[in-house]
């Protein structure tokens, strides 16, 4: 290595270099609290839970990954997932879960230091001569951390990308969600319209036979007025559930970031069978659920703030370093050699508490994140209790409108006979009709209530997702 000039090394050079190593030492120390997530009150088991249901184990693939599927359904196998892809409302979150990313880049670069180069060329004339100056001068400027100030704000900056993430994850599930109870009353009226047209069919049969019993005189005009009145109804009804059915498709497209003439789902029929969700333990919530984790990382953002704010007290220090050349040409010679080491510090000594109010603030800040991780966690239990309780409840009534549904067809098959038969008036067929109609919409709409009380179910239970998605944002970066 060719050597331009001799360096001398003073006592004042070595003085300062000791110095800068001390400080170096020091930036070992971080003050504020160390986080440590809060207790909270978890029940043993679920209240509403059903004999006969059993935790999830690992083995589980109902409740993991791709949650959907547990319906069987290859339809809905296809919209769920273009949520996640084409979903702008989602696409908004995920640009904002990036910028945090990059705010956290963005703090790290506080704890290197800054280097920049000068190079100059500077030709003057004087005195009847010209000459020509150059200069190539670079600079270093840190600013210590010693007190963990810098390291504290990055901590809080990557809780709170951590925290973007799992916003992103309980916002990409909710929609999800609202994908899959839309198909299910899509569905449900595609079934609810099959009915109707069935109906209007069975009650197009009914007229012609009061038609027939009025031509034979042991009917009267009354009766055909009335079969026509219930006839016309039934049609009405089946146009109003067509237009309904309309409306959830749109819903589906604007959910998968499409416009509503680009999707057309062929009608077919509403599942029949309601899946099992399995459970977990209620404390695996605190685990499972993403809006429990967004709370919980935002408490870990709050209390790195804490120790940005305490910072505060402390005195700044920073160090300063040049070194290059300066002079006229031949530039890179020992004679044209300079270079300076500098170290400030200040420190606040009067400031109207104003530091303390911002650790006050921070504090209480803190605080009121751990209230409403405790608040989430509650919801959560919340949720699933509800859940559970809605599909103990509809199965029961499941049962019961089966049961009712049959005694109704045959009360109308009955009816019938009797009044071609000439012993009972038109209004015991018309009641009889509508009592049986009412309870296949009705039954119908429980089975459809428990196909979305179970995707909620899932849901409140986290869907497919566990807090160890929240990779290192170093992780995600890469």
């Amino acid at each position: 290595m060719m050597k331009l000039f001799p360096v001398r090394i003073s006592t004042t050079l070595c003085t300062t270099i000791a110095l800068g190593t001390t400080l170096l030492a020091l930036q070992g120390c971080t003050v504020g609290p160390e986080y440590r997530r809060p207790d909270v009150v978890t029940p043993v088991a679920f209240k509403e839970a059903p004999q006969g249901w059993k935790n999830a184990a690992p083995a589980d693939g109902n409740a993991r990954g791709e949650w959907w599927s547990v319906y069987h359904d290859p339809v809905l196998d296809s919209l769920v997932p273009q949520v996640a892809i084409n979903n702008q409302n989602l696409k908004a979150y995920e640009a904002a879960y990036r910028q945090a990313l990059a705010v956290v880049r963005e703090a790290r670069a506080n704890l290197s230091p800054t280097v920049s180069v000068a190079p100059g060329v500077t030709r003057a004339r004087s005195s009847g001569a010209t000459a020509t100056t150059g200069s190539l001068e670079a600079s270093a400027s840190w600013d210590l951390d010693l007190w963990g100030k810098v390291r504290r704000q990055i901590e809080s900056d990557k809780a709170s990308a951590q925290a973007s993430a799992a916003q992103l994850a309980d916002l990409t599930l909710s929609a999800q969600e609202s994908l899959v109870s839309d198909y299910f009353s899509m569905r449900y009226q595609d079934s609810l319209t099959r009915l109707l047209n069935d109906t209007v069919k069975a009650y197009q049969r009914s007229l012609d036979i009061t038609r027939n019993q009025y031509e034979a005189g042991v009917a009267s005009r009354s009766d055909v007025v009335s079969a026509q009145t219930t006839l016309a109804t039934t049609k009405a009804s089946a146009i109003a559930a067509e237009e309904l059915r309309d409306q959830y498709e749109h819903a589906i497209a604007l959910l998968i970031g499409r416009p509503p003439s680009a999707l057309a789902i062929a009608p077919a029929e509403l599942a029949q069978d309601v899946p099992d969700v399995p459970l977990v333990v209620p404390s695996a919530l605190l685990e499972r659920r993403p809006d429990i984790a967004e709370a919980e990382r935002t408490m870990a953002q709050e209390s790195a703030l804490i120790g940005v704010a305490v910072a505060a007290y402390y005195p700044t220090i920073s160090l300063s370093g040049a070194a290059g050349f300066s002079g006229a040409a031949p530039l890179l010679t020992a004679a044209n050699a300079l270079w300076s080491l500098a170290a400030s510090g200040s420190e606040t000594l009067i400031d109207g508490g104003s530091r303390s109010a911002a650790v006050d603030s921070a504090r209480a800040t803190y605080d009121q994140s751990v209230a409403n991780y405790r608040q989430t966690v509650l919801t959560a239990f919340h949720d699933v209790e509800d859940e559970l309780s809605n599909l103990r409840v509809l199965g029961d009534q499941a049962v019961a409108e089966d049961d009712a549904v049959k005694l109704a067809r045959q009360s109308v098959r009955i009816a019938l006979d009797e009044y071609e038969a000439g012993t009972v008036a038109y209004t015991t067929v018309v009641t009889a009709q509508a009592t049986a109609l009412s309870n296949e919409q009705t039954a119908l709409q429980v089975r459809s209530n428990r196909l979305i009380a179970s995707a909620s179910l899932i849901k409140a239970l986290g869907g497919g997702w566990d807090a160890s998605r929240l990779q290192d944002t170093r992780q995600a970066q890469r």
